[in-house]
Formats: C-alpha cells, sequence, structure tokens
C-alpha cells in the first residue's frame, strides 16, 4: 500500500513538472486542459471563454490574453494557488511582449491640433459613451454624423487622445477613404488592424469572414478604441466594428449610415459664433500681429461656423503677418468669390465638397447645381410634399426669401412669363398674408412684366392686385383709386369683364374709406352684378360682404345685418357653388360682422358670443389683419358690459396681433386701454 502511494506521489510530481516546465502560456493552458482530461468545448463551457478564443490561445495566436479571461480558466481548471499564479504571469508576460513586439507605427492615432476649440459638450458625449459601454448589453459604437469641412476628424482625434488613459491596450486609427473614388476595401482594413494589433502575415485569414472572427476575437480580449474615420457606407464597416466585449469604436461619416443597428449617434453641427471667434483667435495669434477684434469677428461670420473654412482663414493670415486681416474680410465679402478665397495649400473648402458631389447620382447632381440658384440663405425639402393650401402657405411663409429673391433673378433677366405666371399664383395667398410686406413689390413686377409682354388683361389684374395691397394692408384709398382707373381702362380696352368688375369692386372700397358712401354702394353693386352673370360666386360674395360694410358705415344697422346674415348663410349652403377654402376663408369675416352689427343694435351679449366664435376661427385660418380689429371691438363691448378683467385681456390681445402685424398705432392704443382705469 505504501508502494502505491509512493508511485501515485510520484507520478503526480512527475505531473506537476510537466506542466510548470512550459515557458509560455499557450503551452501552460494546452497542458493543463490535457491534465484535467477537459475538450476544448467542455473548457469553453465551464469558462465562458469560446472555443475558438481558446484554439487561437492554445495555436499562439493570442499570447497574453486579459486577466479576467485568465482567471476564468484558471477557476475552470481548479488550479492550485501556486500554478495559478504562474499561470497568470505567463498571461501578463504575453501581453507584455505583445504590447513591446507589435510593430510601431501601424494604425497609429494623428496627432492632435494645439488649438482646439469648444465642442466641450459633444467631448462629454464620448465620455459617457464609453462609460455607458460597460453596461451589459450597451452598444460599444459611437457615429460621428455631419456635413463636409465641420471637423469630424478632429473632433475624433481629439476625443480619441482624451479617451486614450480608458483604453489601455491601445487606440487604432484608420481612414477608410469612404468619399474617394477608391475608399479602402473591407479586406484591407481587417489587414491593418489585425497586424496593429499583432497578428503575423503567416498568421492572417484569406477568407474575409474568418479574418473578420479573428479580428472580434482579438478586440474582445483587449481594451482598445478604433477610430474609423469617413465611413462611406454600413457595408464597409459592419466587419470593423467590435462585436462585443471591452473595446469600443468611434465612427465618422458624412452620411447618416441609418442602416447601422444598435449604435450611439451624435451628429456635428457648425461652430457658435463666439467658439468660430476663438477658434480663428487662437489662429492668428501665432502671426504675432494684432488683428482688430471687428475684423476677426467678420471672417469667423462669413466662414458660418465651419471649423475647416476657419483653419483656412487662419492659416492664410498666418502664413502673410502683414497681410490685414480687415482686407481678407473685404475679399470674403463677395459671395461669388468667397469658396476661392477659402483655400491654403492642400486645404480647401470647394474640394471637401466637391468629394461629396461627386458620389451623386447624375439626377442628384443637377439638382444641386439648380440649388445653387435659390437666392435665400436656406431651403428644405418640403415643397415636394405639399398636400393642402394651408401647408403650401406654410412653406411661403418660411421660405419667402427663396421665392421672392427667384421673382427678382427672374425679373432681372427678363423672364417676364415666369415672372408674370409667379405673380399670378400668389393672389390667393396674399389674402392668408396680407400684413406681408412684399405685395406691392410682387404684383409691381408683375404688372411690369404683363406690360413687358404686350397682354393687357393680365396687366389689369396686376394693377386690381395693386389696388388690393394699397386698399387693405396700406389702408391708402386714394392710391386704390389711381390704379382701379389704370385697370379699368385696360380691362375695358381688351374686353376683360372679370377685370373690369375687380376694378368697381376696389373702388368701391376706396370710396367707402373716403366716406363716399353712395358711390361706393353704386361700385359694390354694379360689380355684384357683373361677378353674378359671369358665375363667380366666390367673387359676388365678396360684394355682398362690401355691401353690408357700406349700410353699416351709414348708420343702417339692421340692414346690415340681414346682408351679413344672408352671405352668412350662403357661405354656409353646400350647393351655392363656392370654393371651399374661399367659403373657410370668407366665413370668420362674415361671422364678425354679424357680431359688429348686433353690437350696434345693442344686442351686446349675442355680440360678444359671434366675436369670440368669428377670432378663434380667424386664429386658426391665419387671419390676423381682421383678428386683431375684431379684438378691439370685442374688447370694447366686453368693457360697455361691466366685463373689466375680460376687456383688458382682449385689448392686450390686440395689441400683439397689432404689434405682429406692423400697426404699432393700433397697437399703442390698444396697449393703453388695456392698461387704463376703468
Amino acid at each position: 500500500m505504501a508502494r502505491k502511494l509512493g508511485a501515485a506521489s510520484t507520478r503526480g510530481a512527475e505531473k506537476e513538472r510537466s506542466i510548470i516546465t512550459p515557458t509560455s502560456f499557450a503551452e501552460s493552458l494546452r497542458q493543463y486542459r490535457h491534465a484535467a482530461r477537459l475538450t476544448l468545448e467542455q473548457l469553453a463551457e465551464a469558462s465562458g471563454v469560446s472555443a475558438r478564443t481558446l484554439s487561437d490561445m492554445e495555436r499562439g495566436r493570442s499570447t497574453g490574453p486579459q486577466h479576467r479571461t485568465v482567471t476564468a480558466l484558471a477557476q475552470a481548471l481548479s488550479l492550485g494557488e501556486d500554478d495559478r499564479k504562474q499561470f497568470i504571469d505567463l498571461a501578463r508576460d504575453g501581453r507584455l511582449r505583445d504590447h513591446w513586439t507589435r510593430p510601431t507605427g501601424l494604425c497609429e492615432l494623428p496627432r492632435s491640433v494645439d488649438d482646439f476649440t469648444g465642442r466641450a459638450t459633444e467631448l462629454a458625449w464620448t465620455d459617457d459613451f464609453v462609460r455607458a459601454g460597460d453596461a451589459p448589453g450597451a452598444a460599444g459604437v459611437a457615429l460621428i454624423t455631419g456635413a463636409a469641412g465641420l471637423g469630424k476628424t478632429t473632433f475624433a482625434v481629439r476625443a480619441a487622445h482624451v479617451l486614450r488613459p480608458s483604453f489601455p491596450d491601445g487606440v487604432l486609427f484608420v481612414d477608410l477613404f469612404g468619399m474617394s473614388p477608391r475608399p479602402l476595401t473591407v479586406d484591407d482594413a481587417l489587414m491593418h488592424l489585425l497586424r496593429a494589433l499583432g497578428t503575423a502575415d503567416r498568421l492572417m485569414p484569406h477568407d474575409l469572414l474568418e479574418r473578420a472572427s479573428l479580428y472580434r476575437s482579438l478586440l474582445r480580449q483587449r481594451r482598445v478604441l478604433v477610430v474609423l474615420d469617413n465611413a462611406g457606407s454600413e457595408e464597409q464597416i459592419r466587419p470593423i466594428l467590435p462585436g462585443g466585449g471591452p473595446s469600443r469604436a468611434l465612427v465618422t461619416s458624412r452620411r447618416l449610415l441609418a442602416g447601422l443597428e444598435g449604435v450611439h449617434r451624435l451628429s456635428l453641427g457648425p461652430l457658435p459664433p463666439v467658439e468660430a471667434a476663438e477658434l480663428l483667435t487662437g489662429i492668428v495669434a501665432k502671426r504675432g500681429s494684432s488683428d482688430g477684434g471687428a475684423a476677426i469677428s467678420e471672417l469667423a461670420q462669413f466662414c458660418s461656423g465651419l471649423p475647416l473654412a476657419l483653419r483656412i482663414v487662419g492659416n492664410r493670415l498666418v502664413s502673410r503677418p502683414a497681410w490685414p486681416a480687415a482686407e481678407f474680410a473685404d475679399r470674403l465679402a463677395d459671395k461669388e468669390r468667397r469658396l476661392d478665397q477659402l483655400r491654403a495649400g492642400d486645404l480647401k473648402v470647394a474640394t471637401a465638397f466637391g468629394m461629396s458631389y461627386e458620389q451623386l447620382a447624375v439626377l442628384a447632381r443637377r439638382v444641386f447645381r439648380r440649388l445653387s440658384l435659390v437666392p435665400g440663405r436656406d431651403f428644405d425639402a418640403d415643397l415636394a410634399d405639399l398636400s393642402s393650401p394651408e401647408e403650401a402657405g406654410h412653406w411661403l411663409r418660411v421660405n419667402v426669401d427663396n421665392w421672392l429673391g427667384a421673382l427678382r433673378t427672374a425679373a432681372s433677366g427678363g423672364r417676364h412669363s415666369a415672372v408674370l405666371d409667379c405673380a399670378e399664383s400668389m393672389y390667393w395667398f396674399s389674402d392668408r398674408w396680407m400684413h406681408a410686406p412684399h405685395w406691392h413689390e410682387v404684383f409691381t413686377l408683375g404688372a411690369e412684366a404683363a406690360a413687358a409682354l404686350g397682354d393687357p388683361a393680365r396687366q389689369a389684374t396686376q394693377l386690381n392686385s395693386l389696388a388690393w395691397v394699397h386698399l387693405v394692408p396700406r389702408d391708402d384709398p386714394e392710391t386704390t383709386l389711381r390704379y382701379t382707373a389704370q385697370a379699368m381702362d385696360l380691362a375695358t380696352r381688351s374686353g376683360a369683364t372679370a377685370q373690369i368688375a375687380w376694378a368697381h369692386h376696389n373702388t368701391g372700397g376706396a370710396l367707402r374709406r373716403l366716406g363716399r358712401l353712395d358711390e361706393a354702394t353704386a361700385s359694390e353693386t354694379q360689380a355684384a352684378e357683373m361677378f353674378k352673370a359671369n358665375g363667380d360666386i366666390d367673387a359676388y360674395c365678396q360684394c355682398l360682404g362690401a355691401l353690408g360694410t357700406c349700410l353699416r358705415d351709414a348708420g343702417h344697422y339692421a340692414e346690415a345685418l340681414e346682408q351679413y346674415l344672408d352671405l352668412w348663410a350662403l357661405l354656409n349652403d353646400d350647393r351655392s357653388g363656392m370654393t371651399p377654402s374661399i367659403a373657410a376663408f370668407t366665413r370668420p369675416i362674415a361671422l364678425a360682422r354679424v357680431g359688429e352689427c348686433l353690437g350696434l343694435l345693442g344686442h351686446r351679449t349675442e355680440a360678444i358670443i359671434k366675436l369670440t366664435e368669428a377670432i378663434s376661427l380667424m386664429e386658426q385660418a391665419q387671419l390676423p389683419v381682421p383678428q386683431a380689429r375684431s379684438l378691439e371691438t370685442l374688447a370694447a363691448l366686453l368693457a360697455d358690459e361691466g366685463r373689466t378683467g375680460e376687456s383688458r385681456q382682449a385689448y392686450a390681445r390686440a395689441a400683439e396681433v397689432f404689434e405682429a402685424i406692423g400697426d404699432t398705432e393700433a397697437a399703442g392704443r390698444c396697449r393703453d386701454l388695456a392698461t387704463a382705469p376703468h
């Protein structure tokens, strides 16, 4: 028995010596696994380390796995204290050899610029991304997107330098050349990264899937930050993203790469004006001459917060110390030559934009070139998706600089037909935005274009529109009468009966404003008869309303109320033949007139109800001019009823709307009444 125990002891000692002898981690792991009588799959299940990774370790592909991986293996192998210590030490030695023998200069991170400015919020975002990435199941990829020249690469490099202490196993950088005619292939990108991670060429898999698998397994064992700059597509970067573990990736791209799932996204925008000026000031400080703050601010403004443009401007000034910044600002003031000035050596804003342009399809390039003709500062894509007059009206308000600038450009270029078509198409919208200051110019250009085309009927239309401008928004009835006289003459000579009727209608409005009520009634009656004969029910209803107003101004309140109630019934009759949008536009105005007449007849309670409803409808339809006047009428009725608080609120609201439409006199009057003692 003793002899058997002794023999067993001897065999145990020999087994221990055979395991301790190896000098590499790979050999040690293989012998400990064999001694434990475990297959790769069994050890993988016991330790939580994949069989593929274990195989790479035993073959020497991974000579220095991470500490937590090694301790998990030691526990699964049930190693004693001494064996465990030596096992862990061999892995640590392997990691050190990996670090010092890794080929230098491969995928090295570029230097960070000394004068990097701003982006504090965005840098904090990348720090949060790294910290959040430690949570189970969190995405290990941050995607930084933005247009050309916004400094995505500079920002990503800066962030990587700041984050370097959090990645003890290294920071790697690869330019994918996504916007160039020949982007870096996935095969080549993986080869560069694997070499940087210490994989010898003789061990480099030839198959793409195997190469990507090896890359992910190496990242899973280490804490590495990979910066993938200038990605061109989802397909280009999917195989080179970390597949889990402690490693992280920062990806930059001009494209949104919307197909990437489960990534953190950061959209980089222009620098704010203060930071833009600060960056430019920091760059030009190197040239040793003092530049006026005003000139620097102006230069920064011309660069529109674009870091590339700011860098170019700063570098040009630094390279020519005697060149005044103000002189350079004068050059950049010329919009037609600005892009040519934004170049310094191999840095060119035009080149950055050109790379994106070259990626576009032929049709998209044509659209891009035509967009350059848009005269406003900004434009949007909403014009391609307008489904109602309300949406069209919203677009016209937001993009007034663009369509009005286009109209001016067409007029200066002698494109009379286009100008006239545009002016005529704005007729419906002018009623909805009557307080806008542009209508006199729009319809003047239209009238001039019609005259140049020798079309008196269409010229009469534009002159009637100008008469409306001076009647409603400008409240200048004398000028209105001059335009209606011209319109009447042209319309009569050309036989344009519709424009003759409109001239009578506008004349009636001007005469009423001048207190010539009998003449106004005659003109409006003649216009109403002509519109009715022509079957223009929309215009006929406007004349009915105008006749009611003449009766009201003449003090015939009961007759005026009857006229407005007839109009109200017609507006709500589905068989009337009115255009629904015109009826919806006219309805709140007619209802307000009913309320006014009720108030004048002493029926204040009913009047307040009608006016309140009308004002609500006007706000929905965006009719601020009649809304402001109705609010003032409502406020007076509320005051007469002793409802002081409500009256003050109505006057205050009327003041706000009058202020918004530019009627400062009426705004001041209502503001005074809102605060006056009662």
